[in-house]
């Protein structure tokens, strides 16, 4: 241990980007900050990862601390750690982004951390580098949405074809041919018709879809493209 005394220590923090569908819209949670500096500025829910706990349980304790939430798609983004980042200290900060349904959220928690759903199109200025963070997970879920089906974490357990479409194309930022993005869905055989409709968007309804993960797996042995 005393090999280490002479060794500059560090501030170990995590971010975490948390994404929501809100039906039209890709949505990010974000507070308004309650500390210096830039207290009361746009901010990612953060914190520092305690003596006790692994940098994986630091993310799922500051995910917790906002949503309310467990045992959701989390994935560790990438380290950040520019001399001044923080203007106050040399801070190193982990960053993580999680997919979560958001009807799921609690809305007390949210209230209690000044927290506030926004679209991403519209997203204002945030403090220190958490707009890189932002755009860096934004690119890393488009990677990710391509090879694997972890978009479904932003939906309902039950779907629209609609809601599915629009979800992606929120992703993408751009429309998509319907006939070619259903014709490879369906192709994939991953998604199952309930036969439940939903009736709010049209007299005729529209039927309700569940992700079916098992047949993905194996699909995913297969080495198939998910889109």
């Amino acid at each position: 241990m005393s090999s280490y005394l002479n060794v500059p220590r560090h501030l170990l923090a995590i971010d975490c980007i948390i994404f929501g569908f809100d039906g039209e819209d890709l949505k990010g949670l974000f507070i308004k900050r309650k500390l210096e500096p830039q207290k009361g500025n746009w901010s990612l829910m953060g914190g520092f990862v305690a003596e006790t706990e692994s940098v994986a349980a630091a993310a799922e304790r500051v995910l917790f601390e906002l949503t309310g939430l467990s045992n959701v798609y989390m994935e560790q983004l990438h380290c950040y750690g520019e001399l001044e980042r923080d203007t106050h200290s040399r801070v190193v900060s982990i960053a993580y982004f999680a997919l979560i349904n958001i009807n799921d959220n609690n809305y007390d928690v949210l209230e209690e951390h000044d927290a506030s759903w926004i679209n991403l199109k519209e997203l204002p200025e945030l403090i220190f580098d958490h707009q890189q963070m932002v755009e860096d997970a934004k690119e890393r879920l488009r990677q990710k949405v391509a090879n694997h089906p972890i978009g479904f974490a932003l939906l309902p357990e039950k779907f629209t074809l609609r809601q599915l479409q629009t979800l992606y194309e929120a992703i993408y930022e751009t429309q998509l041919d319907k006939r070619n993005f259903m014709r490879k869905i369906f192709s994939l055989d991953i998604i199952r018709n309930t036969g439940e409709k939903e009736k709010f968007s049209s007299r005729k309804g529209s039927f309700y879809f569940v992700f079916e993960e098992e047949k993905y797996k194996q699909l995913e042995k297969e080495g198939l493209k998910f889109i």
